[in-house]
């Protein structure tokens, strides 16, 4: 029996079998880190290079880009030290930071993805309407607004969280520390205001699922009614991946979150946990980004641009 003020580390899951599948699990995760990293990189490059992408949806795929390269590295990480190190320990203060880092990045995804559903809702729907919908000033309150929501998101579930007696052991059932596996070392009622939050914090981001379907209804339907075949398949090819991926997000950070004890296994978690806190991040510079021409011809200009330098 244990208290949360005598706990200095936590155990994480470990990745079970032989030392050669301890490295290929390392390899595995170090190849999607590197591609996120690489793909949010050459984003984030391509978007602050080149003043005609600096417009309200490359602003907010700018802040995307950021916000996925923290995500990933917040647990990615730790679990490869640990693979190739062969241990589980992660430090009580590196367990917290991961506790806070994961609902802020959560938190500002949702909001992100919301804003740039709204900014394609205004850009295809309401052209006219769209400098003054989305001003300069305007997008940076939003973006402004979505970490400042992210951050108050993070730090009222960390708080909550380590505010709770542990006494069920140091042994997290993840390969990072996860709110919902912290609360199941709890040996306190208390644990249910915790789950009261998260309930809370669920439902305002049902409410940005809501709209953002409802923004690609209204994106969809003004589609339909383009006269050009090829305008519509381009379109369609834009936003149904967009949606592919969101509704992967929403889907897996929910039921992480929100799923009953009764349907919790470790490999169940595990997969669940690893679609909504490695696969979006590693898929949004392809989805979001690298497919878009735009993108594609500024990054092709500053590939040119250092190769004739070089030459």
């Amino acid at each position: 029996m244990s208290n949360s003020s005598s706990i200095s580390h936590f155990l994480l899951l470990p990745f079970p079998g032989t030392q050669q599948l301890q490295l290929l699990h390392f390899f595995l995760f170090l190849a999607t880190y590197l591609a996120a990293l690489l793909g949010n990189s050459l984003i984030i490059t391509t978007i602050a290079w080149h003043h005609h992408l600096h417009t309200p949806m490359y602003f907010f795929l700018l802040n995307l880009a950021l916000l996925d390269i923290g995500f990933i590295s917040t647990t990615l990480p730790k679990s490869m030290y640990n693979s190739l190190w062969d241990t589980r320990s992660i430090s009580y203060v590196g367990c917290a930071a991961q506790i806070f880092l994961l609902p802020l990045f959560i938190a500002v995804e949702f909001s992100l993805l919301t804003i740039m559903a709204y900014d394609r809702y205004v850009a295809i729907c309401r052209p006219l309407h769209y400098g003054t919908l989305l001003g300069s000033r305007a997008c940076a309150h939003m973006a402004a607004a979505a970490w400042a929501c992210g951050f108050l998101n993070a730090l009222l579930n960390t708080a909550n969280t380590f505010s709770l007696p542990l006494c069920q052991g140091n042994a997290v059932h993840q390969f990072f520390c996860e709110i919902p596996q912290i609360l199941k070392l709890s040996c306190s009622t208390a644990y249910l205001r915790e789950l009261w939050l998260i309930v809370v914090s669920g439902s305002l981001l049902f409410v940005c699922f809501v709209f953002i379907l409802f923004s690609y209804v209204q994106i969809l339907r003004a589609v339909l009614r383009m006269p050009s075949q090829q305008g519509r398949h381009k379109a369609f090819a834009t936003c149904l991946p967009h949606l592919a991926v969101f509704s992967l997000f929403v889907s897996a950070s929910f039921f992480a979150y929100l799923k009953p004890p009764s349907v919790s296994s470790p490999i169940l978690d595990l997969i669940v946990s690893f679609l909504y806190s490695v696969v979006p991040p590693a898929l949004n510079p392809l989805i979001y980004g690298l497919r878009n021409k735009e993108i594609k011809d500024s990054l092709k200009a500053i590939l040119h641009c250092s190769l004739f330098q070089h030459q």
